[in-house]
């Protein structure tokens, strides 16, 4: 039994597979993130747009 524990300590498969799992969630993470921040800038410049737009009076160019 003492083998096979010192085995699986020093075994390594699946190591690669857990950095990259954790490297995949970061990226993913951030990503969220980023379109967190990207959809709140939008969703006001889109606001701002339409106000601005309401204002406008097109027939007073005449």
């Amino acid at each position: 039994m003492m083998n096979f524990f010192k085995n699986f300590r020093k075994d390594e498969d699946g190591a690669v597979t857990v950095d990259w799992v954790v490297l995949t969630a970061a990226v993913v993470g951030l990503a969220v993130a980023a379109y967190s921040s990207i959809q709140t800038g939008a969703s006001d410049l889109t606001s701002r747009t339409n106000t601005y737009m309401d204002r406008q009076n097109p027939g007073s160019f005449r």
